[in-house]
């Protein structure tokens, strides 16, 4: 699906969260990036997901890395998600779905024997200075954190 693998750089992205602020990649120059694509804000995969992810952030800091979670959602429906759950990262609503074509999650699904197109749940792991140092594309929602953080 996503052609983008280790060593690659990483798209120069550009999106807005659920507050309406823009995030590009330049924004993270010198930090460790982790983003996170899901296909849905309040589903149980991604729920549980990004609420391991918060419930690591600690970890993540203490690493020097930001996390930044992406789906096709609304900004109502990402500010929703975000408050119900208390997510200290910002979550992008990429409506246009330029961040998540850029990184190249966008595609063909089967889910109980139906097919369509859809985000596949994939995380790219972005080095200080812009390189992929991992793409996980087999993400375990409730250890996602410990698949990052080795």
């Amino acid at each position: 699906m996503t052609t983008l693998k280790a060593g690659d750089k990483a798209p120069n992205f550009s999106g807005i969260d659920q507050d309406g602020k823009t995030h590009k990649l330049a924004d993270y120059a010198g930090k460790k990036l982790v983003v996170f694509f899901y296909p849905k804000a309040n589903t149980p995969g991604c729920t549980a997901e990004a609420c391991d992810l918060r419930d690591n952030f600690e970890r993540f800091k203490a690493n020097n890395y930001e996390l930044l979670g992406v789906s096709a959602d609304s900004q109502k429906a990402q500010t929703k998600f975000k408050d119900k759950y208390e997510f200290p990262f910002p979550l992008l609503a990429d409506e246009d779905k330029s961040v998540i074509n850029a990184f190249g999650v966008w595609g063909p699904k089967k889910f109980m024997g139906r097919e369509y197109d859809g985000i596949h749940r994939t995380t790219f792991v972005i080095d200080e200075k812009g390189i992929i140092e991992e793409v996980i594309e087999k993400v375990k929602t409730k250890e996602h954190a410990s698949q990052i953080l080795k």
